[in-house]
């Protein structure tokens, strides 16, 4: 069992992978809006400011609780840098399954993140839309 599970994730990810590379590659549109540049810009930016608001939540995570499991239980969450990181990547991309709730501090920075998160894009997105014009 084990062993078809690997093997449909790999298939999985090679056909992620697959259409990832028909998506960059493919240039039959004439009007394009599409920059590899300005993609791979905002996807390290985006990566960089999630890594940075990972940081600032292990550091308030020293004075007090600042994430807990949702639910009536509202038990503690250990500040490892994995459900921190995780809990920063579901705020960043607005994703937020509600699993994991910010507590004290820590719901000022995740306004503030998940903020970034929606005007980010849309600033690259107009910035590209702005290059396709000149």
């Amino acid at each position: 069992m084990i062993l078809l599970a690997n093997a449909l994730v790999g298939i999985a990810l090679l056909f992620i992978l697959a259409n990832l590379y028909y998506f960059f590659t493919n240039k039959q549109y004439k009007q394009s809006y599409f920059s590899t540049a300005l993609f791979l810009k905002l996807f390290f930016v985006l990566l960089g400011v999630t890594i940075g608001f990972t940081l600032i939540y292990y550091a308030l995570s020293f004075g007090d609780v600042i994430l807990v499991h949702e639910g009536h239980s509202g038990e503690a969450i250990d500040p490892n840098f994995s459900d921190l990181m995780y809990f920063s990547g579901t705020t960043m991309l607005s994703v937020g399954y509600g699993d994991i709730v910010p507590v004290g501090a820590a719901r000022f920075f995740s306004l503030i993140q998940a903020s970034l998160g929606v005007l980010l894009p849309t600033a690259y997105f107009l910035k590209a839309m702005d290059n396709s014009q000149n």
